[in-house]
């Protein structure tokens, strides 16, 4: 199906392969251009185009270029604009924009995804489970004149983030410049968003009333752990339901009430085996979900809501999301939000790779494996196979590119990509005193170590 160019990499770097025609096929010039025309409110395009600024921060965020600059340098001739003209256009990015793309992205892999017949069994049939968490920016470099006189970090912005658990893709996300914002802050834009029989799983930061009322108002069901300064009138007496994976757990009806209105609720607690890594042994989840759904059923769900936190781990930790450059706070949020955008585009790898090899197999790829070679090949690749090339997976359906995507998959040897499982952590022996300045042999402590 695809042409014989393509072949030497099909059998060396299909991976490399399959993330560029993934972009190929989400992100044409046109398409993006659109978007901004359709979504920006204040900004315009003159001579920069939106879908050139965003293949430029691809490559930084895919780690293909080391910087902004080093992106630009190398499209200093097909932009003819200048470098502050490219800095001045992410500086203004509006949030909303950022969002967008995130959201269009998700979107068009969910057709691919359903495509390849590659969805993961829901975590509750009958429901649309969504995960919702924050992630606050990292501090950037001192760059900008108001932050060269704080030693205190810049930060940069928070974001929140809607993950659907079955494909493994970041369907939306809320955004604030502002980085000593609340969380919570975000709630009234989430709830915009809350549709009939969705499940919202969040974690104890989420619990207030208002977001809990609003999510019930819409006909819609939470699983949300017990935030310490909700408090309500417990009704009855707790009873043990039985254990699950993670410890004892108990069942108990709880009131709530918000402007007037009372709601009756279930108060799920876990006395857990193992206390969290906060020091916690009991946990209290609220849920608004039927009787039909057990005690030990919303436990096991809770306990899977760690799936966003392993997505921002591995988003951290094989993309550049956080570039610590950009200062202004809209910029930084918009790669971040282009790290999510990446991180889409690997979900639909890992769905081909399921469709094709099992989900068994495929869910034992390591993210950091994965991104290693898209590093390492891209630009080889992409000299090899000139943009041109590329041309046969723009325009595709989801049917057709579904089908395109498995021929690459086969090509994949797992082996290759797999996780390096290490054993449990041990505890760090104990140090002596530090002495500043002070410094040891390596050699003499080997020399010295017991046979």
């Amino acid at each position: 199906m695809l042409p014989k160019a393509f072949q030497p990499f099909l059998e060396q770097r299909p991976i490399c392969v399959m993330a560029q025609a993934v972009l190929e096929n989400f992100f044409q010039p046109q398409r993006l251009d659109s978007l901004f025309e359709r979504v920006a409110q204040r900004q315009y395009t003159r001579t920069l185009l939106f879908s050139a600024l965003i293949e430029l921060m691809f490559a930084v965020v895919l780690c293909i270029e080391p910087s902004v600059y080093a992106a630009y340098r190398l499209r200093k001739k097909r932009l003819r604009v200048s470098d502050q003209a490219v800095y001045d256009k992410l500086d203004g990015m509006e949030l909303g924009v950022s969002a967008a793309l995130v959201e269009d992205s998700a979107q068009q892999a969910a057709a691919v995804i359903n495509a390849l017949g590659a969805r993961r069994q829901p975590w509750l049939p009958g429901y649309r489970v969504r995960i919702l968490d924050g992630n606050h920016l990292s501090g950037t470099e001192h760059r900008l004149e108001e932050l060269r006189t704080t030693w205190a970090a810049a930060l940069p912005g928070k974001v929140l983030d809607v993950i659907e658990p079955e494909t493994g893709l970041s369907r939306q996300v809320f955004l604030t410049p502002d980085g000593h914002a609340q969380e919570r802050s975000l709630l009234d834009e989430v709830l915009t968003k809350v549709l009939k029989r969705d499940l919202w799983i969040a974690d104890r930061n989420f619990c207030t009333l208002k977001f809990l009322f609003g999510i019930a108002a819409a006909e819609a069901f939470f699983l949300i752990r017990q935030h310490g300064s909700l408090k309500g009138k417990l009704r009855g007496r707790r009873r043990l339901i039985g254990v699950g994976p993670s410890g004892k757990v108990y069942e108990q009806a709880i009131e709530l009430t918000y402007e007037g209105v009372t709601r009756t609720l279930r108060r799920i607690t876990v006395e857990l085996n193992q206390a969290t890594r906060d020091g916690d042994w009991v946990l209290h989840i609220l849920t608004n979900l039927p009787a039909q759904v057990s005690a030990v059923a919303v436990a096991k769900l809770y306990g899977k809501r760690w799936t966003i936190e392993t997505l921002f781990l591995e988003v951290t930790q094989t993309l550049a999301c956080e570039i610590d450059t950009l200062g202004y706070p809209k910029a930084a949020l918009l790669a971040f939000c282009l790290a999510l955008v990446a991180a889409n585009a690997v979900a639909v790898i890992k769905a081909a790779l399921r469709a094709v090899h099992g989900e068994k197999e495929a869910d034992e790829l390591s993210g950091y494996y994965l991104a290693l070679e898209i590093e390492q090949t891209y630009d080889g690749m992409m000299v090899a196979l000139p943009p041109p090339r590329w041309a046969v997976f723009r325009g595709m359906e989801p049917e057709q590119f579904a089908a395109a995507l498995k021929e690459i998959a086969a090509h994949v040897e797992l082996l290759r990509y797999r996780k390096s499982k290490r054993g449990p952590k041990k505890p760090p022996p104990k140090r002596g005193r530090y002495q500043n300045g002070s410094h040891v042999s390596t050699h003499k402590l080997l020399t010295a170590r017991p046979p």
